[in-house]
């Protein structure tokens, strides 16, 4: 009878590990999937996000700043469709600036919590 050889694996099995190249892979880390897309301009992106800060942060001034676009502009001429597009943001703001307090921190749209580095970049 002929002897049947079958690996399930190679003899020597070699990886190098290296933990500060972990965050360079971009869609792994541990157990959780961070898909950030893809950009055109990688580094541009992250100079972004190192300097004028995270999505979530950037993402919070245009909220910010909408709300005092809504304080100031007649809404009553818009379709009902349009306001309660509106209505809808208007809540989730609201929601958010609840959720802020909870946790104790303040609000951006209030100027309060920002840095005098936050107030420099803002004047840029």
């Amino acid at each position: 009878m002929k002897t049947f050889n079958f690996a399930l694996a190679p003899e020597q099995l070699r990886q190098a590990i290296n933990p500060w190249t972990f965050y360079q892979q971009g869609s792994q880390i541990g157990f959780i999937n961070i898909d950030l897309g893809s950009t055109p301009a990688p580094e541009t992106e992250q100079v972004i996000l190192d300097e004028v800060g995270s999505y979530g942060r950037q993402i919070g001034r245009i909220g910010d700043a909408l709300e005092v676009l809504l304080k100031h502009v007649l809404l009553e001429n818009l379709p009902r469709e349009e306001q309660d597009a509106l209505n809808v943001l208007k809540g989730q703001l609201a929601e958010i600036r609840q959720i802020k307090e909870r946790q104790g921190r303040k609000q951006s749209h209030g100027r309060s919590d920002l840095t005098r580095d936050d107030l420099r970049n803002d004047a840029r």
